[in-house]
């Protein structure tokens, strides 16, 4: 699809903060929309290269990107670089993302505060935050209020083909999400604002894991009965999670939550659909996190979420059988024969109290509630 693109009201100056895949395809999408975009990485490798060929030589390898877009790097941009910016847009890792943060926290000014998205998906391991606390950890509740996050079904290499693509976009302020929707929206894609990031947060992080699941299911031969009923039983455990956290079970019914679910679980394209076919075939974690190329969040995230489902004593046994599959030396086999020796349960059963987690995290922000 190669629709006319949409002349923006206004020129941004954009820096995405990665140059892995997905932010690779979101700045040449920003680029294509006629925006002046830099693309950090810290690697100077790839600066000179993408500045000579305006090609990334690591990820997306035949496509040639917008000449809008300027590589910069390998240190992380200056202060007066940063305050020149209108929108930067994370697009790192989230491991990485509190060190990233803690670095342009001082070139964050409350007076001139750039448009912020994050589009990265997971929960740092150490802590089990979100990227919203990470970010009130790091640079107060007033950037965190005004954070945007960006999740839905949407490969890179489809965005970059301008394939038709639908995301969801969601803040704790409206207006902030609004102008982030007004940013990226064209006619190869749509945006689809909402108030609920925790929840939007949870489900881009939690569909990494049942992915692997998916992938195992295929790695062992089994076919579509299984992968059906893999997605639904994770979308309903993705949901009890979510509500439980405190985010709104509405959220997980959209693009961010089985949309993105659908996605990741069904194709190959998926690095945390890889790692779990290929654990079903039987090669070892060591060897496919070595060998695949670009991080799998669905392996950390999945430590992250066994704290969470323990501290707030929920049923979860596929992110439960995962986990023990990842890091304690389950066999993929046993862990399926268990998982289906389970005793009869109700289909959809949502926790009668909820929210401890959110409630924590709003205190932080000095709020009390908010309308997901």
């Amino acid at each position: 699809m190669h629709s006319r693109p949409r002349t923006p009201s206004s020129r941004s100056k954009v820096l995405v903060l990665g140059a892995g895949n997905f932010g690779s395809c979101l700045a040449d999408h920003l680029g294509d929309s006629e925006h002046d975009v830099n693309i950090w990485s810290r690697h100077e490798r790839f600066v000179e290269h993408f500045n000579i060929h305006h090609r990334n030589p690591d990820y997306l390898k035949d496509h040639e990107f917008s000449t809008n877009i300027h590589a910069v790097g390998p240190q992380i941009p200056d202060a007066d670089f940063i305050k020149n910016m209108d929108v930067l847009l994370f697009a790192i890792p989230t491991q990485a993302l509190r060190d990233t943060l803690i670095k342009l926290q001082p070139s964050l000014t409350a007076d001139k505060l750039p448009l912020l998205i994050f589009v990265n998906k997971g929960i740092e391991t150490s802590t089990q935050a979100l990227t919203l606390e990470i970010i009130v950890d790091t640079c107060g509740s007033h950037v965190a209020k005004m954070a945007t996050f960006i999740s839905g079904p949407s490969f890179a290499k489809e965005i970059v083909r301008r394939q038709p693509t639908s995301v969801s976009v969601a803040s704790l302020t409206e207006s902030q999400a609004q102008r982030a929707s007004e940013l990226f929206h064209q006619p190869w894609f749509r945006c689809y604002t909402g108030g609920d990031p925790i929840g939007l947060e949870l489900a881009g992080a939690l569909k990494n894991v049942y992915a692997i699941a998916a992938g195992m299911a295929d790695g062992l031969g089994f076919e579509n009965n299984t992968r059906a009923g893999l997605i639904t039983r994770g979308l309903a455990e993705m949901t009890r999670i979510g509500t439980a956290y405190g985010a709104s079970p509405l959220t997980f019914m959209g693009l961010a939550g089985v949309g993105d679910l659908f996605l990741t679980c069904s194709s190959p394209t998926s690095r945390n659909y890889t790692v779990g076919y290929r654990l079903g075939k039987g090669e070892s974690l060591d060897d496919i996190i070595r060998t695949i190329g670009s991080v799998a969040e669905g392996v950390t995230t999945a430590k992250g979420v066994k704290k969470i489902i323990d501290e707030m004593g929920l049923s979860a046994a596929i992110a439960n059988g995962i986990y023990e599959i990842l890091y304690e030396g389950k066999q993929v086999q046993v862990g399926v024969q268990e998982l289906m020796c389970r005793p009869p349960s109700r289909e959809l059963d949502l926790p009668a109290q909820a929210g401890e987690p959110a409630r924590r995290l709003l205190g932080k922000l000095g709020m009390e509630s908010w309308e997901g």
